[in-house]
């Protein structure tokens, strides 16, 4: 069930570096929310703090409140092996278990669960994310030859099935076309578009285009200068961030005038 995100006054650091610094925004359930700024900004560090995906660098660490339905993934006594199964992670290159079936692949996170499952059931929850990631008339007669055999699109989309097979409420996407061919991205897209009926989608982009296309809101992030941290400026209805933004840095980014 796709769930509500809310985050207040949150700070990451590295060590004593602060990267990002009181950041406050909510991404509404079953939208696609997109995170646009320059290279360094902390884009991506913020997208890992919302699964604590952060923490496992080390040194990361962040002060402030991520809460899921009001469930605050910081909070005492939470497992954050719990938190990133709920919250997914899509990663900039697509990231296959090289030594792993495609079927393997989708059916990795099922097995570390701990719960048993038939096959039967395992083969119904491969192929129903293989069909949900438009993948699965492309792999369906080489399910037992290794997901590393696939083009880059389509190993992304496998990396999709993968994530969408344990059933998050949230997916986290980290530039995912990034490394892809046109035609790959657009297949990505017309994903996304589709995956939103069902899961809370957050997406980090450097392409501009592809955030008026994918999404219902959008943040940008800047900062001060090189070594400060990064910053929220502005979030809104994506429609009026790219034809109407509130603040002039927005609108100098999103005009080419500087990032």
């Amino acid at each position: 069930m796709a769930k509500r995100i809310e985050v207040a006054g949150l700070t990451a650091y590295y060590g004593s570096h602060k990267a990002i610094d009181d950041i406050t925004l909510h991404v509404e359930p079953r939208s696609v929310t997109a995170f646009i700024g320059p290279s360094g900004c902390g884009k991506s560090t913020f997208l890992r703090t919302l699964n604590r995906m952060h923490e496992v660098t080390p040194g990361g660490r962040v002060a402030g409140k991520v809460l899921l339905d009001e469930e605050d993934l910081y909070g005492p006594g939470v497992d954050p092996v719990a938190v990133r199964r709920t919250i997914g992670m899509v990663f900039q290159r697509p990231n296959p278990f090289p030594t792993m079936s495609i079927y393997d692949n989708v059916a990795a996170g099922l097995r570390l669960n701990g719960r048993r499952y038939r096959k039967a059931e395992l083969d119904d929850i491969v192929e129903q994310n293989l069909r949900g990631a438009n993948l699965w008339n492309e792999v369906k007669d080489r399910l037992g030859r290794p997901g590393s055999g696939l083009s880059g699109g389509q190993q992304q989309r496998l990396c999709i099935a993968r994530a969408t097979a344990v059933s998050p409420d949230v997916l986290l996407m980290d530039e995912p076309c990034s490394a892809l061919d046109p035609i790959s991205t657009l297949a990505i897209e017309d994903l996304i578009d589709q995956l939103k009926a069902e899961y809370t989608i957050v997406i980090v982009t450097h392409n501009m285009q592809q955030a008026a296309r994918v999404s219902d809101r959008t943040a940008f992030f800047n900062l001060a200068a090189v070594g400060e941290p990064g910053r929220l400026i502005e979030v809104d209805e994506t429609e009026k961030i790219f034809s109407n933004p509130s603040v002039r840095a927005t609108e100098d980014y999103i005009s080419g005038r500087f990032g």
